[in-house]
């Protein structure tokens, strides 16, 4: 019997190494890699050994006769990624070190960041060198985006965190928290007292939206309501009130934004044995949230969740999913097996009319509705005190919404890090393949970066493997390079920091 990858997969591949027959794809050599919601294995020539289910991170690894009801549509995704697929189970081009890697002498990389792209980052630093590495974290507890971006009740791809919890007490790595750098300690300091540098600061501010008004009201940002039920420290516990909310409207259609509609229709008491944060389990349990409307300016074949996460909507069967826009049940009707919103096949169709009716209290029943090719336009308070969104549909028809709350999850930006060049526009470090540069393309020495604040926000936990161990693999070619790497370079001492080997 076949194994088969469910919705927590994380995409960072661990299981293709020890699969001893090849048959998970893509792998990070083949095109179709990074662009694909999971890593499918072929059931053709699946021998059921479990060795990729010992090897996942996230339990996403599953017999396919032991998948409950509601991961059965998996067993049919794994197939159908390979059904015009022929059985190829060659493997690649074996890769090997540099034939000259003995010449690096990397004795000690600071590695500012401790989420996934900064520990995929060390792992292969420390893989490939002896040098120490010492993190520093602007937090008082190390984690990022593993800890504080994912949501409470993924339990499985929250597991990402206990993979990385070994990295932060191995006997060369330090871990220094509390550290904002750039503000009490500089990148010039931390760079002098190292060999290297890697920058994986993340993506923390949100994009601008250019139909928000300065002077009206602002939609509040999807990144604060994650940050209140993960129990993020930077966020108070009343940061959040939802009180008199009963329609909620979601600007944008990621996966946070399928998150947030998730979190605030769940039945609170379904998420007690989850990780979600007190205070936020004691004020899901007070509101009376009846509908959150998602927004996307474009149609459903160019959704931006996935489809692993829509599935999971559309699965839990208490809170019914509806659909709404100009041609949405014809498209999502034509669209392949694969697709991210294809799980939305035989939900009901709704006028988006309908958007602006009354609503009653949730405990009449809470829905969800994707209302897709809807393209907002202004923002204004409404006269009960509430929010009214305007926005145009594709084909020309205006549409009002009256809500109590406006969330933005439009997607994420970086934001400047003091001494590392900076591209406004991109929202990014300046790199050219992983190597900091300057305005003028000039390389800043000894300086990387990694994950979102190299690339951009997209891609999710697993996709920063492959990124970091590129950017690690340029560290290493300019150290050969260097000839004798950091001999006789001499080290500043940064002043005492905290230490934290918490995980």
């Amino acid at each position: 019997m076949a194994f088969a990858i469910t919705q927590n997969c994380c995409n960072g591949a661990s299981c293709l190494s020890v699969c001893p027959v090849n048959c998970i794809h893509p792998t990070p050599d083949e095109p179709d890699f990074g662009t694909t919601d999971l890593l499918y294995i072929d059931p053709r020539s699946c021998i059921d050994c479990g060795a990729c289910a010992d090897a996942c991170p996230v339990d996403a690894i599953t017999r396919v006769n032991r998948l409950t009801p509601e991961q059965q549509v998996y067993a049919d995704l794994n197939a159908d990624y390979y059904r015009d697929r022929p059985v190829d189970n060659a493997w690649g081009a074996p890769r090997f070190p540099l034939p000259n890697i003995g010449d690096v002498t990397l004795d000690s990389v600071a590695v500012i960041g401790t989420g996934p792209a900064a520990c995929y980052a060390a792992t292969a630093i420390l893989r490939q060198t002896n040098a120490r590495v010492t993190f520093y974290e602007r937090l008082a507890v190390p984690g990022g985006l593993a800890r504080f971006g994912v949501a409470p009740d993924h339990l499985g791809t929250r597991r990402i965190g206990e993979h990385f919890r070994p990295l932060f007490a191995h006997p060369r790595v330090t871990v220094r928290t509390g550290v904002e750098v750039g503000v009490g300690t500089s990148v010039d300091a931390i760079r002098a007292a190292h060999d290297a540098v890697v920058v994986a600061v993340g993506a923390d501010r949100d994009r601008t939206l250019p139909w928000v008004e300065a002077d009206g009201p602002i939609p509040f940002s999807a990144r604060t309501l994650v940050g209140w039920y993960t129990g993020h420290p930077g966020v108070a516990a009343d940061a959040v009130d939802l009180r008199g909310v009963h329609r909620v409207v979601v600007v944008g259609n990621g996966n946070v934004a399928l998150d947030a509609a998730r979190i605030l229709t769940a039945d609170p008491e379904s998420l007690v044995d989850t990780e979600i944060a007190p205070h936020a389990l004691a004020a899901l349990r007070e509101a009376d949230v009846a509908e959150v409307v998602v927004l996307a300016r474009r149609g459903p074949e160019h959704a931006a969740f996935t489809r692993p996460e829509c599935q999971a909507l559309v699965s839990r069967t208490e809170v019914p999913v509806s659909i709404a826009g100009p041609g949405a049940a014809d498209a999502v009707a034509a669209l392949p097996f694969s697709a991210s919103a294809a799980p939305l096949a035989d939900v009901p169709v709704l006028e988006l009319a309908d958007l602006g009716r009354t609503l009653e209290s949730a405990g009449h029943g809470r829905r969800i509705v994707f209302a897709f090719g809807v393209d907002p336009r202004g923002l204004e308070t409404g006269d009960g005190g509430g929010l009214c969104l305007t926005a145009q549909a594709t084909d020309g028809t205006p549409v009002t919404v009256d809500a109590d709350l406006v969330l933005q999850a439009a997607g994420y930006r970086g934001a400047p890090l003091p001494g590392v060049p900076f591209d406004e526009d991109r929202g990014t470090v300046r790199n050219q393949d992983g190597r900091v540069t300057r305005a003028d393309g000039s390389i800043v020495p000894q300086t990387y970066v990694v994950g979102w604040a190299k690339r951009g926000a997209t891609g999710g936990i697993g996709d920063n493997k492959a990124d970091a161990e590129a950017t690690v693999d340029a560290m290493m070619a300019d150290a050969v390079r260097a000839g004798a790497g950091s001999v006789g370079r001499v080290r500043r001492r940064l002043p005492l920091l905290p230490v934290s080997r918490r995980s």
